[in-house]
């Protein structure tokens, strides 16, 4: 179940002991009713009533709500903060906008992008 994008191993654990799932079996053991109810559940896992630090989208930016995404509308919701960022021109916006690392990390030496060559020795 980590694997599908947006539900890691803590979130794939929580599921599956709110359902009383044995962890360590495999999906391909579990009958179709159970996959079906698996299914239902990744779709809205707030439905479950975990605590909201577990959500991989708390505070939405539009609306204000918890909400935990999966797949292609991660990928889009994230994209759509970057492209929010870039265009009220915030610190992070400009380093996504330029290329650079955006975390803090340095960039002396590390994260240099094509031909680029350490320090040359003089003959």
């Amino acid at each position: 179940m980590a694997k599908i994008k947006g539900i890691g191993y803590t979130t794939a654990l929580a599921i599956l002991r709110k359902l009383n799932l044995d962890p360590l079996m495999r999906l391909g053991y579990f009958s179709d009713n159970k996959i079906k109810e698996l299914d239902e559940v990744v779709k809205d896992i707030t439905k479950l009533g975990f605590p909201s630090w577990l959500y991989n989208r708390r505070k939405d930016y539009t609306t204000g709500e918890d909400k935990h995404l999966i797949g292609a509308e991660l990928i889009f919701y994230a994209r759509q903060d970057i492209e929010r960022e870039k265009k009220i021109k915030s610190w992070r916006g400009v380093r996504h906008a330029l290329g650079l690392k955006v975390r803090g990390q340095r960039t002396a030496t590390t994260g240099r992008i094509g031909m680029t060559v350490g320090v040359s020795k003089k003959k």
